[in-house]
C-alpha cells in the first residue's frame, strides 16, 4: 500500500489521492511531471522530491513515513516493515508517572518475549533496538513514553498506534472493547483488565504468588499478540476502501503458542480478595 500512497505528501489529502487513482497515477512510478489532478497545496516540485525521498527511504526508514503520515493513516506503512516490526504492551503499578514497570511483553510475529521487573527487566534494551516499528495500543500516549522515562532511553522507533487506526474505522471502548468488535475471545482472561493486572501484581509481590504472576503474563502477552490481529483486520479494512484491496489484502496467521495461561482459581481468589466476586 505504501507504494500507492500520496497522502503523506503537504497539500494531498484523501480526496486528491482517489482522484489520482482514478486518473490512473496508482503508484508512485505513474507520477507524471504534470498529473491529471490539480494539486491545490502543494507545489509540484515539492511533490516530485518527497516522492524521490520516499524511494530512497522505502526500504530502510519508516519513520520517514509516520512524521509525514497522520496517525491514524500509519496503518499504510505495515506490510513494507512487517519483518522489522514487534507488538508491544506494558503493565505497571499504575497511570501516573511515578508508578513502577512490572512486565513487558514483545512479540514480532514469530517470538514472544516478556520481561519482569526484578527478574530480566534490563534483557528488554537488548532486544528493543532490533527493531525499525512498533505497533501498540495507546502506545503513543502512555507505553512508549513510560519506557522511555523508566529506562532512560530514547525509542525513535516509528510507530503504528492502533488506537488511532482503529478509531478511524470506527472501533472504539479501548483495546478490550476493540476487540470484542473486531470478534477477538479471550476465554479465560475475559474480564481481566488494567486495573486487575495491578491487583495480580500486588498479590505477587505480597504473597510470592507465581500463579498471580503467570496469570498476569497471560494477561499482558496475549495483549500483545492480539495487536497483530488487530493491525492485520485494521489493514485489511483499510485496504477494501481502495482500489487495491484484490492484490494487497493480508491473512491472518496462527496465533502463536502462548507460554502463560491464566489460573481460573487464581482470578477468583484476586476477586474476593478485594471484593470484587
Amino acid at each position: 500500500m505504501l507504494t500507492h500512497t500520496f497522502s503523506h505528501i503537504p497539500g494531498i489529502g484523501q480526496a486528491t489521492e482517489k482522484r489520482l487513482w482514478e486518473a490512473g497515477v496508482t503508484c508512485w512510478k505513474k507520477w507524471q511531471d504534470h498529473p491529471p489532478v490539480r494539486l491545490q497545496n502543494s507545489s509540484l516540485k515539492e511533490a516530485a522530491d518527497l516522492l524521490h525521498k520516499s524511494e530512497q527511504a522505502l526500504l530502510t526508514d519508516p519513520s520517514f513515513f509516520t512524521s509525514h503520515l497522520a496517525a491514524n493513516e500509519q496503518w499504510r506503512i505495515f506490510p513494507h516493515y512487517r519483518d522489522v516490526t514487534a507488538y508491544i504492551d506494558i503493565e505497571t503499578t499504575g497511570l501516573s508517572e511515578d508508578a513502577d514497570l512490572t512486565t513487558i511483553a514483545l512479540y514480532d510475529g514469530i517470538e514472544v518475549r516478556y520481561y519482569v521487573n526484578g527478574r530480566n527487566l534490563e534483557e528488554f534494551l537488548d532486544h528493543i533496538y532490533h527493531y525499525k516499528v512498533l505497533v501498540s495500543y495507546n502506545g503513543k500516549s502512555f507505553d512508549i513514553p513510560f519506557l522511555e522515562r523508566y529506562f532512560r532511553i530514547q525509542l525513535n522507533h516509528a510507530q503504528i498506534d492502533l488506537r488511532y487506526v482503529l478509531a478511524r474505522l470506527g472501533f472504539k471502548g479501548g483495546l478490550k472493547g476493540c476487540e470484542k468488535m473486531l470478534g477477538i475471545n479471550r476465554g479465560g482472561l475475559d474480564g481481566v483488565d488494567g486495573y486487575f493486572a495491578v491487583l495480580l501484581w500486588q498479590e505477587y509481590e505480597k504473597y510470592n504468588d507465581e500463579k498471580a504472576l503467570e496469570t498476569l503474563l497471560a494477561y499482558n502477552i496475549e495483549d500483545t499478540v492480539n495487536l497483530e490481529t488487530l493491525m492485520i483486520k485494521a489493514y485489511n479494512l483499510n485496504v477494501a476502501a481502495t482500489p487495491f484491496s484484490g492484490e494487497l489484502a493480508i491473512p491472518q496467521p496462527e496465533s502463536p503458542l502462548l507460554p502463560f495461561q491464566a489460573d481460573p482459581a487464581c482470578v477468583d481468589r484476586v476477586k474476593k480478595r478485594y471484593g470484587m466476586a
